[in-house]
């Protein structure tokens, strides 16, 4: 069977600087206006960069999406994973502590802009199947981290175990994505308090 190769890419090889660039404009504009809002002249004026030098990087605005799921869930990964991974602080304190903090961040921000995730899974994820597999993906790994959480409670029967760790941990970033989206229609802290009241009060408990 013939072999298919990707063309090079035509013109001056790809400063790595401007594509970091690139993408941090990208996380920031797509989680302020949404992915249909933004365009291509948009991304490369933030970035303070020539036109075209987004497709010495970049196949498409597609493309360039996928990678800016990427590049976001990867900046808060790091973090979150070093927190719910934590074995000086017992997996319930590591879970409340997270979801702590993402509150404050929320209220901070006026809760304007949500989960970036959340909103292209929304906006973007029936158009395009590359972004909503980046989505999926990810989702999949932080949902892996509350599991690895919730069974560790289970274990040291801090919380029952009548509900599966899998089950409990896709409810639980299921429930907390509905919550933003509450927050962001009512502009209130509010949703997330009532999450954090259920999920611990009783599905946790």
């Amino acid at each position: 069977m013939e072999s298919k190769t990707t063309p090079a890419r035509r013109g001056p090889k790809p400063n790595l600087h401007t594509r970091d660039d690139l993408l941090r404009a990208g996380v920031r504009l797509l989680h302020d206006s949404g992915y249909a809002a933004t365009g291509i002249k948009e991304i490369v004026d933030a970035a303070q960069v020539p036109k075209g030098s987004f497709y010495n990087h970049f196949d498409s605005k597609e493309d360039f999406g996928g990678e800016v799921v990427d590049a976001y869930f990867e900046r808060g990964h790091g973090e979150l994973r070093a927190l719910l991974t934590n074995e000086s602080m017992p997996p319930l304190v590591r879970l409340h502590t997270y979801f702590d903090e993402r509150i404050r961040g929320y209220r901070a921000g006026g809760y304007l802009r949500g989960c970036l995730m959340g909103n292209l899974s929304l906006e973007v994820a029936d158009h395009s199947a590359l972004i909503r597999e980046r989505l999926a993906t990810h989702f999949k790994t932080w949902a892996a981290l509350f599991e690895n959480c919730i069974a560790e409670a289970q274990a040291t029967g801090a919380i029952g175990t009548r509900l599966p760790a899998p089950l409990l941990a896709q409810f639980m970033l299921n429930s907390w994505e509905g919550a933003l989206l509450r927050m962001r229609a009512e502009q209130s802290d509010a949703p997330l308090y009532e999450f954090m009241e259920v999920v611990f009060r009783s599905v946790l408990a």
